[in-house]
């Protein structure tokens, strides 16, 4: 049986979240360590949602939520996680170490620590991150216990190199369909190659120019891109359908609606079938909690360009931003690693908000 002792410090309790394996689907074991630890601190209401552990302080004060994922994709000769020494830098190297134990481990380490803080905080641990949406801990748990979701203001913690990223852009998945006349091979000209037809739809992404909008003042900047191609039956067949997939990552300033309407315009000559969308995320920066959150950091926020779970807190209603330790570029790469500089950066920056 695992467990997780909270008193060691965050190096220590960093490669001990790593070492406890929680492929998604599998988060059962390092739960089960999560939850028996909080479970040990008074100040705390611990409950559970399947694998999502969920610790609160109750002291009457105004709520605010900081949130991150329990699993990790699965490993790739990269576990047990270690401390390396690069030159000057200490690193834990490892998977989950940036996507992101690194930043449960400081979640852990606080909301062991804070017993009194300024704000009543509701720390969650969830499951199903990496794997399909229908799936994801944070949603399941909105919809099976949408108290525990109440608060101001939400922090995602989230590999941002310790930065704080406002909102996300949206997504949406789309297959735009080029149609044909199936022929032998050897008589094309009784048929129509649906495949040299789809040479307009990536003629239109090839000139796409993405746009950078300004949403409440961060610039965040749009992509349209072909993400798969298929079509074609047989070597000596000409094929009579083709279809293209397209990923569109959308400015918060938009709707799924808006960004489908968009897609349509770009492809009028062509069929498309919206296949998956998921709304983004407004920076969420203009309350003074979220400022006096900028100011205990001593950061500027940045567009999040990629999407993350900030979206389902701006479907509540809460301003969400991700802040978390780890370079994200890192994120799922067998050479995942994140310098123990960035996990005391990000606990310092969190303790400064939230200590009395």
């Amino acid at each position: 049986m695992a467990s997780l002792d909270l008193s060691k410090n965050l190096v220590e309790l960093t490669l001990d979240v790593c070492n406890i394996e929680s492929v998604s689907g599998s988060e059962q074991v390092l739960a089960d360590a999560v939850y028996d630890a909080l479970n040990a601190f008074s100040h705390l209401e611990v409950t559970r949602d399947a694998d999502c552990v969920v610790a609160r302080t109750n002291l009457g004060r105004e709520r605010v939520i900081i949130a991150g994922h329990l699993d990790t994709v699965p490993p790739s000769g990269n576990l047990p996680a270690q401390l390396h020494h690069f030159e000057r830098e200490q690193t834990i190297v490892g998977r989950g170490s940036v996507d992101m134990k690194g930043g449960i481990a400081v979640m852990l380490k606080l909301a062991a620590e804070l017993s009194n803080p300024k704000k009543d905080i509701t720390w969650i641990f969830y499951d199903h991150e990496e794997v399909d949406s229908s799936l994801n801990g944070l949603g399941r748990l909105s919809r099976n216990h949408p108290e525990l979701l109440e608060g101001s203001f939400a922090i995602l913690c989230e590999p941002s190199s310790g930065l704080v990223e406002g909102g996300c852009n949206g997504t949406m998945r789309a297959l735009v369909s080029a149609e044909g006349k199936a022929a032998h091979s050897a008589r094309p000209w009784m048929g129509e190659n649906a495949i040299h037809a789809a040479s307009g739809i990536l003629n239109t992404l090839v000139s796409y120019q993405p746009q950078t909008i300004a949403v409440e003042g961060l610039d965040y900047r749009e992509s349209l891109n072909a993400v798969r191609v298929s079509g074609g039956i047989a070597g000596n067949v000409i094929p009579d359908s083709a279809k293209v997939e397209v990923n569109y990552r959308f400015a918060p300033s938009k709707n799924a609606k808006d960004a489908e309407a968009h897609l349509r315009e770009l492809f009028a000559d062509f069929e498309l079938e919206v296949v998956d969308s998921a709304e983004g995320a407004r920076p969420g920066l203009d309350s003074d909690l979220a400022k006096d959150f900028l100011s205990a950091t001593n950061t500027v926020a940045k567009p999040k360009y990629g999407w993350t779970d900030v979206a389902r807190f701006s479907a509540l209603g809460i301003p969400a931003v991700n802040y978390g330790p780890g370079d994200p570029s890192l994120a799922h790469a067998d050479n995942e690693n994140v310098p123990v500089g960035h996990l005391f950066d990000v606990e310092s920056g969190l303790r400064s908000w939230l200590a009395p």
